[in-house]
This record gives structure tokens, sequence and C-alpha cells, in this order.
């Protein structure tokens, strides 16, 4: 099976982005990818909760997710909209960050609302509070496809180990985290994190990324780090997007997370412990 990992470099007005996302998308199917993933954030990446209000859609009204089902149903291919900022019904007018999976006819066939959410002082100007614009999801997911079954995260889940051994353990074959990730914290530990979370659940690890400096009208903008990665299970990178906007390609044996696993069967080996 190839995987097609959109690398791109949104700004705040989804209406300008989808062009660009349709072309990697496109391309990334033109490559023969059936399974193309676009980083989070594709609609529109904003550091401003009022332009957020302004531009996002509820889910059955967003002219993005529209786009891009109906590019997968012209592509025939599985596409995962790594996340879309979306209006909700929360009584605190909080979005959701949700991570939607759309099957070759067009259809949403599985959605993930991020459930960790990016609270966190990276440096004295590198400051940001997720939850007090979105609201964290509180289920995990798993979604069938032809070529496995994939567990659906998005980004700062990245640091809750136990998610994704929650996902193996009900039959992840493929682990799914489309990232806007901070330039700071992905130089120190976004390869290094990957890389552990393949380990430790013998999975395809499969992470489309935001790349370089997100400029806003109604904001500072800010940095995201790049390097879209794949993973395979062992632990070994097939591939890494570098800085630059494009479409990273890899095709992946699911036969290999059957080989991981019966090499170190760890999943199997959970003891039950005190303390402390």
């Amino acid at each position: 099976m190839r995987a097609g990992l959109v690398q791109m470099t949104v700004g705040d007005d989804p209406a300008e982005n989808l062009p660009e996302t349709i072309a990697l998308i496109r391309a990334a199917a033109e490559g023969g990818a059936v399974f193309v993933l676009t980083p989070e954030c594709t609609n529109a990446l904003s550091t401003s909760r009022s332009h957020q209000r302004a531009v996002f859609r509820h889910e059955g009204d967003d002219p993005t997710l529209a786009a891009l089902r109906a590019e997968a149903a012209r592509a025939g291919v599985w596409l995962l909209a790594g996340s879309l900022g979306l209006l909700t019904d929360d009584p605190g007018g909080r979005f959701a960050n949700r991570s939607v999976l759309i099957g070759p006819d067009g259809a949403v066939a599985a959605r993930y609302d991020k459930i960790h959410m990016f609270d966190v002082n990276v440096t004295d100007t590198e400051v940001f509070r997720e939850s007090a614009g979105y609201r964290p999801g509180t289920r995990a997911v798993l979604a069938q496809t032809p070529f496995g079954r994939v567990g659906m995260t998005v980004c700062y889940d990245l640091r809750f180990p136990h998610l994704y051994r929650h996902l193996a353990k009900a039959g992840a074959d493929i682990l799914t985290v489309p990232s806007a990730f901070n330039h700071i914290t992905g130089q120190a530990h976004w390869e290094v994190l990957l890389r552990a979370r393949a380990i430790e659940t013998g999975c395809f690890v499969l992470a489309p990324a935001q790349t370089g400096f997100h400029a806003e009208r109604a904001g500072k903008g800010r940095r995201t780090w790049g390097h879209s990665l794949v993973v395979a299970p062992w632990g070994e990178v097939l591939a890494d997007a570098g800085t630059e906007p494009g479409v990273i390609f890899a095709d992946l044996d699911l036969a290999e997370v059957a080989r991981a696993r019966g090499r170190v069967p760890a999943l199997t080996h959970d003891r039950p412990f005190e303390g402390p």
C-alpha cells in the first residue's frame, strides 16, 4: 500500500489555502498513493480566536471538507483530512480540532476530535493555550480500511503513549499523527517520539505536518517544524519531508506489523502492579 503525506504551509484563510491543498492531494494520488494524508489545521492556522470564529464553519457546512470529499471521490483514494478547525455547539463557544477520514466514495468514514490540548509555555514568547479555544475530544477512534485498521490521533496526542498502546491493542496497524508541531519542540522531540510510538506498538506511523512560518492577518503568526515522517513498525524512518511543502511517499508492507510484534510481543506482556 502506498501512502502519500502532504506537507503544507497554510495561512489563516481557508479559501486561500484550499487550492494548494487540492493540488498537493492530486499530486499524491497521481504518484500512486491509495492513502493520502494532510496535516493538522488543513483548513487554516490562526492564533486569533476571533478570526477563527469568523472563518470556521460547522462540519456539515465546511467548504474545505466538502472539497476534500469531492477530491477523494474524484481520485478514488482514502483521504485523511489531518484536522480541520470546526465550529461546534459547545456552550463556551469552543471549536473542534477534528481529524476526518474520507473514503474513496467521498463519504466520511470516521472522525476523531483531538483529545489532548496543547497548553504549554515553550519559551517566554512561545505560549499556547489550545484548550481556551478548542474543546478536547473524549473518544479514541479506530477506523477500518481495506489496507488495515487506522488509529487516529492529532499532534500533541503524541506525548501520551497510553493512547497509542490502547489503539494498538484494539487492533490498529497504522497510527496517524497529523501535526502542526512547534519548531522548538519539533527539533528536540518530533522524530524520537514518533519512532518511539512505532516501536512501542509495532505499528506504522504516518505523520503529515505543517512547515515554515504561517503569516496571519489577525495574529502574530507562528512557525512549525515540518519533517513529515513515515515510520515503520521496527522504528526505521521510511520517509522524511524536510522543511519544504510537498508530498512524500512510502510503500507500506502491512506484514511488517505482525513481524515486528512477533519479534518483541510487548503488547501481550502487560503486568498488573501496585504503587507508588
